[in-house]
Order: C-alpha cells, then sequence, then structure tokens
C-alpha cells in the first residue's frame, strides 16, 4: 500500500513538470566545444597580436585602369547612405538565427538555447578572426579612393586599406547558411524549408551588392566574405550535429522532470 501511494506521488510529482517537445537536431559537448572555443578565441587574438595596423598616408593618385579586370567593371564612390543600410542588414540576418528555436516548441529547450548560443558564438568568433587576419595580411585600397570627392575613412568605412575581404559580407552569409542548415536539420519536411533558403541568400546577396554600390568594396572582396561566412555558418552546425539514436530522454527540473522526444 505504502509503495503504491509513493509511485502515485512520484507520477503527479513528474507529471507536474513534464513537457513534451521535439528534440533538437543539435547538441553540445563539454570537451569538444571547448576546444573548438579555445580554437575560436585564438583566431580573434592572433591577428591583433601579430599584425600591425598602420593605415599610413591616405593615396592621392591612384588609378583606376590599375584595377584587376575583373573587379574594374563594378567600382563605385562613396556613399554613406548605402553603407549605412549595409550595416543595418547586417544586424538584421544575425537575428534570424533564432528562427529555428522560435519557429517549433524549442523555445522552451534551454538546452536547445545553450546549443545555438554556442554554435552562433563559435562560428561568428571564426568568421571574424579569419576576416582580420586575411585584411591585416593583404593591403587593398578600397574602390571610393579611386573617384574624386572619396568620402574620409569613418566609423562605417573603417581603415581605407582594408578592402579584402568584405566583413560585412562575411557576417551576413555566416547566418544566412547557419540559418539554412539549422533550419533544414529542425525541419527537413516542413514546407518553409526552400523559401528559409532561397530568403536567407537572397537577403545576403542584396546585402552584398551593397558592399559594392557603396564604394566600400571590390566584387572579390564580397565574393571571400561570402565563402568564409558560408564556410563557418556550415561547419559549425554540423560538428554540432546530434549523432545518437535516442528518441525519448528524461530530463530533470526544478518542479519535476520532462521528458524529450525526438519526433
Amino acid at each position: 500500500m505504502k509503495l503504491r501511494k509513493k509511485l502515485i506521488f512520484s507520477f503527479f510529482f513528474f507529471a507536474a513538470g513534464i513537457n513534451l517537445y521535439p528534440e533538437s537536431a543539435f547538441t553540445y559537448d563539454k570537451e569538444k566545444d571547448i576546444i573548438i572555443g579555445f580554437l575560436s578565441a585564438s583566431v580573434v587574438i592572433f591577428p591583433y597580436s601579430v599584425f600591425r595596423d598602420e593605415p599610413g598616408d591616405m593615396p592621392t593618385n591612384l588609378d583606376r585602369g590599375d584595377v584587376n579586370a575583373f573587379d574594374r567593371g563594378l567600382m563605385f564612390p562613396g556613399s554613406g547612405t548605402i553603407e549605412t543600410v549595409s550595416r543595418i542588414m547586417m544586424t538584421t540576418s544575425n537575428v534570424l538565427i533564432l528562427l529555428p528555436l522560435l519557429a517549433g516548441d524549442m523555445r522552451r529547450d534551454f538546452n536547445a538555447w545553450l546549443t545555438y548560443s554556442i554554435m552562433y558564438t563559435q562560428a561568428f568568433l571564426l568568421t571574424h578572426g579569419t576576416k582580420v587576419i586575411l585584411e591585416r595580411t593583404i593591403d587593398r585600397y578600397k574602390p571610393y579612393l579611386y573617384f574624386e570627392g572619396r568620402i574620409p575613412v569613418n566609423l562605417w568605412y573603417g581603415s581605407f586599406h582594408r578592402s579584402f575581404p568584405s566583413g560585412t559580407t562575411a557576417h551576413t552569409f555566416m547566418p544566412a547558411t547557419f540559418l539554412s542548415v539549422t533550419f533544414s536539420a529542425e525541419y527537413p519536411d516542413s514546407p518553409w524549408k526552400i523559401p528559409v533558403i532561397a530568403g536567407s541568400y537572397t537577403f545576403a546577396a542584396a546585402l552584398a551588392a551593397t558592399k559594392i554600390l557603396s564604394g566600400a568594396h571590390f566584387l572579390s572582396d564580397v565574393l571571400a566574405g561570402a565563402a568564409i561566412g558560408s564556410f563557418y555558418g556550415w561547419l559549425i552546425p554540423t560538428l554540432h550535429r546530434r549523432i545518437n539514436n535516442e528518441r525519448i530522454s528524461f530530463h530533470f527540473t526544478g518542479n519535476g522532470g520532462m521528458i524529450s522526444l525526438k519526433l
């Protein structure tokens, strides 16, 4: 009789805290993420500690004829308005990575939020670090310097001799790829999968175009930035794909327990 009462009490105790939700296709691993985190931080710190940023004097006699044929056809004078729009678009694109969490019942899963936070931080640091290493290794003047009435160096344009690659483009294609990979894994049968992928890359491509039109970057700059961002946006979620076959798991919570069901 006492055993039955205990079982009934335990059932109601845990039932009070039970939630049923789809398990995320991604998870974190402490040992693996410590290694990835260390490498990510190192990639960011390394260029600032090794390469010195010495812009020197702004050039006054640049000739567009010296620019390679591939980039020469898409050179534009500076436009602060377009550059500001591109920065706003970049910020918006980074917020969209939360869509897979908000689109389903995973929004109540702390582990899913933690995993996504870890993945995004790693992808962001690796993207930024790689961009800085390249731009501090390769001196390249920005396109607007080749025109009359060029815009002086400011907060948006940064160093006039750090054109390659486009960091803004990299930091937009990274979340675009990140969102495409995670949404496809979380909701493989969703009718929204194709629109999400197409929309995210269209948005990223539009931002890349603004970087060219604003005179801040050459075509090859944005292509390199897109490649860097896309690579890390794919790599980090791929490294965090769940590999176990458990469909049902139980987690203790403050007020009982939680059952997760992988659908």
